[in-house]
Formats: structure tokens, C-alpha cells, sequence
């Protein structure tokens, strides 16, 4: 395979690709991702590669900090064989390591090294454009969209005055909603989301030319928009019923005719975080559906807008 590149009028010499993936090339991208497809098969049980272009984490779990040291440095080792092999080199300046604890546990003292560098710690980084803290408490990631937030409101009072109020609406979707829907489930079950609510209720009262203090439950009905709680809800139990492979039902645990018997069943946890995530939040509020919106879950199509009139009115998690 052979490459060429062009600057202004000038024609860089033919060369050889001996190995690597042409970078531009309208099948590098694929031809990328059968070149590192082997590399999760370096780790085991215990640690886990995600995955996405170019950009990998490795996740490591152990109850025995013993065990756990071990594990990280046989991974390590066998991550840096693998890179050799393939004549890879990491971005030791981009890559740094998290230890995720809770609020009773104390963070170890670790020295990692790779390629006889020293890997960095770090008490937060950002994955696939979500700001992932040590503790899972979603504060940094919500700073941020606050930010872009507050220039949105700010974008939406200088064209309000110029613009229908259909147009207005393009222009939130396009901008506003994306930002606030992107990674909503993992954050929005976060105390720090109601700053998110309150700067979101103040776009839709420019949008609808209302006053400061008007109540915004009529107005996210006049444009047709969710609370933020609603949207959280929502996305919730879209994903659980996208991924039901993930979920098991009450009747594939025991035998008993039940009226509970198609529910999903939690699993036992005492972990707040856990409990405060994706998975189980989902178990519980796919479980408080009525029967009619349960008997659509296996039609997508029709499990969304049925959900979107039966949601406005619910805001709360029991």
C-alpha cells in the first residue's frame, strides 16, 4: 500500500507502508480497528478494555488490595508486550490512572509504572466527552455543561427578539437538548442536577417570552419539552428497554406465579452509589410502569411517545 500527500503545489516522494494504518484514508478507520481487535484479549476476568476508536481504558476490580496490585502489573505487563508486538507506542503525557472509592474508603498509595515511566494519578478524567470523578458524584461533569448552559441562555436571549417561536425551538433541540440529553443517565440522578433544571426552566421562559418568575409547567407543555427530571426518567427506561438482554425477569429467578412475575429483578446491594446508578435506578423505575406501558417495552416505536405523555406529570424516584 502507498501514500501520498500534497502541500500547496508540492508532492511529497512515493513511500512504502510497511506497517501502520494510512492516517486520512477513507478505510483507515476500519482497517484501525482490525489492527488493535486482539487487544483485549490480553486481559482476563478481573480486568476489563473499553474500548472506542483510539481511545482505551482498562478497568481493573479486586476485593483484596493484595490481589489487586498483582493483577494491575500482570496487565500492564502483558498491555506493554502487546504494543511492542504490534510496534504501538502509548501516550504516557495522555495516559493516567483513577482509583474510584466511596466515601468511606481510603485511596491506596500506588505506584504504577509502564515502559519504565511512571503513570500519574488523577481525580478525574474524561471519557467519550463525560467528566468521570473518583467518586462518581458527576459535580465536574455537570460544571461544565453549566458553562455551556449559561452561553446557550445567553445565545437564546439575543435571537428570542428575532426569531418565531418554531425556529426558537430548531435552534434549542440542535443546541440546548443535545447537550442536556448526552450521557443524562449516568449524571442525572445527581443532587447536582437540579443547577442544570434551573438554567434549562430559564431558556424556556426566553423561549416563550415569559416573565422571571412564571411557572414553567405550562410552558414545557406549549414546547412540547421535558423537565429535566422527566428527560432523566426517560432516557432511563430507554435504555433498559434497548438493553433487556442485560435484565433479568422475575420468573427466570423462581417458578411462583406472582403479579410481580414479569418485573426485573434487582439485585441485592447495599452500595449507595450502586444503587444511585443506571442499572438498578432503571430495574426500579421500569418496575412502577403501568401495565400498558410494560406491554409496549418490546416496541421501541411505540414505547417512546407513550412514554413522553405519561412522564410530565412524574418527577419523583421512590
Amino acid at each position: 500500500m502507498t501514500i501520498t500527500e500534497k502541500t500547496d503545489i508540492h508532492y511529497s516522494n512515493w513511500e512504502l507502508v510497511e506497517h501502520g494504518v494510512p492516517q486520512g484514508s477513507i478505510l483507515g478507520t476500519l482497517l484501525f480497528l482490525l489492527y488493535i481487535n486482539d487487544l483485549p484479549t490480553v486481559t482476563n476476568k478481573n480486568a476489563k478494555l473499553v474500548q472506542y476508536a483510539d481511545d482505551t481504558s482498562l478497568i481493573i476490580t479486586s476485593p483484596n488490595y493484595t490481589e489487586y496490585v498483582t493483577e494491575l502489573n500482570n496487565v500492564l505487563l502483558k498491555v506493554r508486550e502487546w504494543f511492542r508486538s504490534n510496534l504501538l507506542f502509548l501516550n504516557l503525557n495522555k495516559t493516567t490512572y483513577l482509583q474510584f472509592l466511596t466515601k468511606n474508603s481510603q485511596k491506596l498509595d500506588l505506584n504504577i509504572t509502564l515502559m519504565n515511566n511512571q503513570i500519574t494519578s488523577s481525580t478525574n478524567t474524561k471519557f467519550l466527552g463525560l467528566t468521570i470523578e473518583e467518586t462518581l458524584s458527576w459535580k465536574g461533569h455537570i460544571d461544565k455543561i453549566m458553562t455551556r448552559l449559561s452561553s446557550a441562555c445567553y445565545a437564546h436571549r439575543i435571537v428570542t427578539p428575532l426569531l418565531a417561536e418554531d425556529t426558537l425551538k430548531m435552534i434549542y433541540y440542535a443546541y440546548v437538548h443535545s447537550m442536556l440529553t448526552y450521557g443524562i443517565i449516568f449524571w442525572g440522578n445527581s443532587p447536582h442536577s437540579t443547577y442544570i433544571f434551573k438554567i434549562k426552566k430559564r431558556i424556556i421562559r426566553i423561549m416563550a417570552k415569559s416573565k422571571r418568575r412564571d411557572s414553567c409547567r405550562q410552558l414545557f407543555k406549549r414546547l412540547e419539552s421535558l423537565p429535566l427530571r422527566s428527560q432523566y426518567i426517560l432516557s432511563t427506561l430507554l435504555f433498559v428497554v434497548k438493553n433487556n438482554g442485560l435484565f433479568t425477569t422475575n420468573q427466570e429467578i423462581h417458578n411462583i406465579n406472582t403479579r410481580c412475575n414479569t418485573n426485573l429483578h434487582p439485585p441485592l446491594c447495599t452500595l449507595r452509589v450502586f444503587q444511585k446508578g443506571v442499572y438498578f435506578t432503571g430495574i426500579k423505575l421500569y418496575n412502577h410502569l403501568p401495565a400498558n406501558l410494560k406491554n409496549l417495552s418490546k416496541e421501541i416505536k411505540l414505547f417512546k411517545p407513550a412514554s413522553k405523555k405519561f412522564f410530565p406529570h412524574t418527577h419523583s424516584i421512590q
